[in-house]
């Protein structure tokens, strides 16, 4: 109990301090936002001795898969990225200087709905150290304040790094408290955020099944929620071979601890015979593992056998799922089935079948010819991405600074009155 009531007490603090940063940054110029912005890019930079030497002991301390691994390391590229991804926000248009609708009503009465920040954002996310400094920049020019609690893996990165960002922001002149990170990874201060009504306006969960599962269930404020990326890639039997082989490898082998990873791939029984060995030959090359159907084992022998419960798995690791089907309507009805309608993508050169793929999987990105992989807030031309929305409220997708705001209305007359 002392461990809750520290938490709640820190929380009510921090989320007091981040209401009053909100209410500086709503009414900041995107001038000084997007100065902040590059503050907070050089401030990593001048920092990287310092975030390196952080995520070394997170890393030492780590006893999880290579997968997961390379998820929480920070080497000086993506050190630089990250930096280099709060210079991409910068560049992007004002998400607060919108009008949305502007209309005159017979009485005169003027009415406009504008964009607006929400508020002071709660972020929980798990492994992945670079989703601070993202969610980060994202909040900062949307207007919004955060509160992030990273996980217990990455905890010496995620400090690290939001002392850049907060000597960033200092430097400019803003708060610090726009940006502020949880005091430890304890399970208690997930509580304490889950029950902030009142103090938290939104919470985005960004991790792993039982992660987003428990703030679903817990949750007394707003959710963006995140569901795993179970992912699909379809090879309808007009696809062009080397496109297919080019966009499996790259898919499922890329990054393969990243949500838009294909999980599963589905292939045409008319071309199995001829191209699933080859598919499996490059991925095998790549390091790759699997887990196949019947009917993909007829074609190549040595695969290991799929359980139906492999269907339903986000591996986000070095294993694909395999299955072959019977045409379009079979691979929509195992994708409605199996998947998490986060991100599938079909390959074919019939274009008819792709609109009927695209308008038939039920996904928040489906993809036509292109990697799962380019599902992400910085290939969307977002910048970056704050978590990948597979709600059907308020946003879906990659969540950029757009949905990272909400509206109000401004009504303008010259005297009237309401009869």
């Amino acid at each position: 109990m002392h461990i809750e009531t520290d938490a709640t007490q820190h929380l009510q603090r921090a989320a007091k301090a981040g209401r009053d940063a909100a209410r500086v940054l709503a009414r900041s110029s995107a001038a000084l936002r997007n100065a902040a912005l590059a503050a907070m890019a050089g401030a990593l930079r001048d920092h990287r001795d310092a975030i390196a030497t952080a995520n070394d002991a997170d890393t030492a301390a780590f006893q999880g898969s290579n997968a997961f691994r390379d998820r929480l390391t920070l080497n000086p590229a993506r050190i630089e990225a990250m930096a280099k991804g709060l210079e991409d926000v910068a560049a992007l248009p004002d998400p607060l200087d919108r009008t949305l609708a502007d209309w005159t009503r017979p009485n005169g009465l003027r009415i406009q709905r504008l964009a607006t920040p929400i508020g002071v954002i709660g972020m929980i996310y798990e492994s992945r150290p670079n989703v601070g400094a993202d969610a980060s920049a994202l909040c900062l020019k949307s207007g919004n304040a955060v509160i992030l609690r990273g996980g217990s893996d990455s905890a010496n990165s995620a400090k690290a790094i939001n002392i850049a960002l907060q000597q960033g922001l200092e430097s400019v002149g803003l708060p610090p408290a726009c940006i502020q990170v949880a005091p430890n990874a304890d399970r208690a201060y997930v509580a304490a955020m889950l029950a902030g009504a009142g103090l938290l306006d939104l919470i985005i969960p960004r991790g792993g099944k039982s992660l987003v599962e428990r703030v679903q269930r817990e949750a007394r404020v707003p959710v963006l929620a995140h569901a795993e990326g179970l992912c699909h890639t379809y090879i309808h039997e007009a696809a062009d071979p080397a496109m297919a082989r080019a966009i499996v490898a790259n898919a499922k082998m890329r990054r393969t601890g990243i949500c838009g990873a294909t999980e599963t791939l589905l292939i045409d029984r008319t071309i199995a015979a001829a191209q699933l060995p080859r598919i499996v030959a490059d991925l095998r090359a790549l390091g790759c593992d699997f887990r196949a159907d019947a009917q993909a084992r007829m074609v190549v022998p040595d695969l290991p056998a799929a359980t139906e419960a492999d269907f339903d798995t986000e591996w986000l690791d070095s294993v694909l799922s395999i299955a072959v089907v019977d045409g379009i309507d079979h691979a929509l009805a195992h994708i409605a089935k199996h998947g998490s309608e986060h991100t599938d993508a079909i390959v074919t050169a019939d274009p008819e079948i792709a609109q009927q793929f695209l308008r038939g999987v039920d996904s928040a990105v489906a993809l036509w010819n292109a990697s799962t992989q380019f599902c992400d807030g910085a290939e969307f031309g977002f910048g970056a991405e704050i978590g990948i929305a597979t709600g059907r409220i308020h946003a879906r997708g990659p969540v950029g600074l757009e949905q990272l705001t909400t509206y109000r209305y401004t009504i303008v007359g010259t005297g009237q009155i309401r009869p």
